[in-house]
């Protein structure tokens, strides 16, 4: 909501052209990273988070903490690719952990294919954490 407020606010005061048109140019630049990748991979796998879920109700008063936690999936969207998130164990607190996995643009039976397989031999999906 943050973001979207501030994202809005920026274009409406006129600086269109030093932000928006900049931000484009960064796009195109992780975009180009991504395809350069997938040119030697199938896939990219990653944590889904830098850290452990949050507990539930557990308020986070730091902005930054709270930013910093899509900092391995939000490329995916501003690169337009493919990309599925699922469980993949638990931490020491009995926190969920995810793996991301990403697929060059329109690949997306390849990326469920390969988190299909992944559940297949493995049961991460089937468990919930511990409700406090």
């Amino acid at each position: 909501k943050r973001r979207i407020m501030l994202g809005t606010y920026a274009l409406s005061a006129g600086y269109y052209d030093a932000y928006y048109l900049k931000a484009l140019r960064v796009r195109r630049l992780i975009r180009a990273d991504f395809d350069q990748a997938f040119g030697r991979v199938d896939l990219i796998a990653g944590p889904v988070t830098p850290s452990p879920a949050y507990k539930i109700g557990e308020r986070i008063d730091d902005p930054l903490s709270m930013y910093l936690f899509d900092l391995y999936t939000v490329s995916t969207n501003l690169a337009g690719i493919t990309g599925i998130s699922i469980p993949c164990g638990f931490s020491d607190e009995g926190l969920p952990i995810g793996l991301h996995l990403q697929a060059p643009p329109f690949e997306e039976e390849r990326l469920l294919r390969a988190a299909h397989m992944y559940q297949q031999v493995t049961d991460w999906h089937r468990h919930s954490p511990a409700m406090a």
